[in-house]
């Protein structure tokens, strides 16, 4: 009997503790569950905010793309117009040269008509007393008759006395003809002379007027020119606003999106020790239990490490990839350009832009943009990926897609001086590698 009790009484232990345990391991998995559906809605948000933050910032890039081409496209044309303005400028001065040279040729005619007028009269006048002289002498001579010869032959002392006498009477008359028709020739000269400086006074007048309306159409064009290029001016700055506003967004999602990435780590690393932690607690509280508990603990502690080390992996190939290069890159966009610069936040040249981007990652590049066409391995242009080094003379910068580069550059176009986004075919290409 007493025998018999002891063994009810074992066994009532045997069960409470099986009960106990039974339990034990119940809320054990309850909270296994709990931690699994804690993780999976934490990756969920995490997920879901990396997602927006790349969309956001997908769509800011393409933005800023469009912008960009937009501000190459205005500055083309503003400098088109600058120059056709400049050539403008310059048929106007040679209209205005000529305009003046022209205006000092007419003064110049005006005196010439008026000297020409003012020998115009005295010819008349000269002209005129002549010929009323010589009305004068043929009057007398014809009012006297031939008395007069007459009377001047019979005083004639000889012959030959007479025939001077008879060539003087005519030598008179031939030279107050000559006389008359030289004046006569002189006025009629004159009076050429008068018309013509009129008609080369008309013609410079004309040419002048014609001078004038050069200088009006010359004068409209270039105003409309002016006009379009202040609408340009009004245009590239609401542009480069633009480009200034995508750019904080760009940079403010890199932010966001390495944030996300650090929690998303932090998360499911803490996730991991917190499930091996509760699996090590399950197999210390089921130790005193049967080896199939054992075997149990075993196996979760193993896929616990399994869990660990494809996080690892994860980690590492995100880190070093072309896409986490330029993803990086991107966050300093608007920070400044310094020659011989290395720092990514208070100044970098180039080929320090790049040698400090891949020094995060963990790879040593050389500060010179012509050494860096020898490093990693050669890709085609046509085949560019995101990360990739594009060379050029003088100059490199890492591609980011659609034909952009991110870059620390000295130069136009907009911003000038500082790291930013240009397209990557501003220069010829002279190499493109790839490290990763």
């Amino acid at each position: 009997m007493a025998l018999l009790g002891s063994l009810q009484i074992t066994g009532r232990f045997l069960i409470e503790e099986t009960g106990k345990e039974y339990f034990m391991r119940k809320r054990l998995v309850a909270l296994g569950l709990v931690i699994v559906m804690a993780l999976g809605c934490t990756q969920a948000a995490g997920a879901t905010s990396l997602s927006e933050a790349k969309s956001k910032k997908s769509e800011a890039e393409s933005n800023l793309s469009s912008v960009q081409s937009q501000i190459s496209s205005i500055e083309s044309k503003q400098a088109e117009l600058q120059s056709q303005i400049d050539k403008l400028d310059s048929e106007l001065v040679e209209v205005l040269i000529n305009i003046e040279t022209t205006k000092d040729d007419i003064e110049n005619k005006k005196v010439e008509l008026a000297q020409a007028e003012a020998d115009l009269e005295v010819a008349k006048e000269t002209e005129e007393e002549q010929y009323e002289s010589m009305k004068d002498r043929i009057v007398y001579m014809y009012e006297n008759g031939d008395s007069s010869f007459l009377t001047a032959l019979m005083g004639a002392d000889s012959f030959a006395d007479v025939l001077n006498k008879i060539e003087s009477y005519s030598t008179v008359y031939d030279y107050d003809r000559s006389l008359l028709v030289e004046y006569q020739n002189t006025k009629l000269e004159v009076e050429n002379l008068v018309e013509q400086v009129q008609q080369e006074e008309a013609e410079l007048e004309e040419i002048q007027a014609t001078y004038e309306e050069q200088q009006e159409e010359l004068e409209t064009v270039k105003a409309q020119k002016s006009s379009e290029l202040d609408d340009y001016e009004t245009k590239l700055a609401e542009a480069e606003s633009l480009a200034a506003q995508y750019q904080a967004t760009i940079k403010e999602q890199n932010a966001v999106i390495a944030a996300a990435q650090a929690a998303a780590t932090t998360t499911t690393v803490g996730s991991v020790t917190s499930g091996s932690s509760s699996v090590s607690s399950s197999s210390s509280s089921g130790s005193s239990g049967s080896s199939s508990d054992s075997s149990s603990s075993t196996g979760s502690s193993s896929g616990s490490s399994s869990s660990s080390g494809s996080a690892s992996v994860s980690t590492t190939s995100s880190s070093g990839s072309g896409s986490a290069v330029a993803n990086y890159a991107c966050q300093f966009i608007g920070n400044p350009y310094v020659y011989g610069g290395t720092s990514l936040t208070s100044g970098c040249d180039c080929s320090g832009f790049v040698m400090s981007v891949y020094a995060h990652f963990g790879v040593s590049l050389p500060h010179s943009s012509s050494a860096l066409r020898s490093v990693g391995y050669a890709v085609s242009v046509s085949d560019m990926q995101p990360g990739d080094i594009v060379c050029y003379s003088g100059h490199v910068g890492i591609f980011v897609g659609k034909y952009t580069i991110v870059n620390a550059s000295n130069s136009k176009p907009y911003p000038a001086g500082g790291i930013k986004y240009t397209t990557a075919t501003c220069k010829s290409i002279l190499a493109v590698r790839r490290i990763f």
